[in-house]
């Protein structure tokens, strides 16, 4: 096993999904709770240091609406935790990426994206180029 970190569920965009939709797959997958996704709160894109892989997240408010703790999680999931965000900010070091409290930190400020902000790149596979500017980079 490698490094333990804590990270926000994610992962790929399955092809003809769209981004709410694979949200809320990957966060079934990863947690066993099922959501509904409420506003986009931003694109961010994060480039590791070391390695260079990049990251690019989009990321959603949601709702909660049920979780069966019966559902195995994903091989590299190893416990899923409700954190305040104190203690997210106390744990800040053992963060995947500094991402992870900047879309939480957006969120408590408000931010909020247009509904129409992927309008006409659909699907993002095929543009790919045009959410990389979009995105912020973190």
């Amino acid at each position: 096993m490698g490094l333990v970190v804590l990270n926000q569920p994610g992962g790929r965009i399955e092809s003809g999904e769209a981004p709410e939709q694979a949200v809320m797959r990957e966060v079934l997958e990863e947690t066993g709770c099922a959501i509904a996704c409420d506003d986009m709160i931003g694109v961010y894109l994060w480039i590791q240091p070391q390695t260079r892989q990049q990251f690019l997240r989009i990321v959603y408010a949601a709702t909660f609406v049920s979780c069966d703790q019966s559902l195995p999680f994903d091989d590299s999931i190893l416990s899923r935790k409700w954190l305040t965000r104190a203690e997210l900010e106390a744990r800040r070091k053992n963060m995947r990426s500094p991402a992870v409290l900047r879309c939480i930190e957006d969120f408590d400020n408000g931010r909020r994206e247009s509904d129409k902000l992927f309008a006409g790149m659909l699907p993002l596979q095929n543009n790919v180029h045009r959410v990389l500017a979009r995105a912020d980079l973190v």
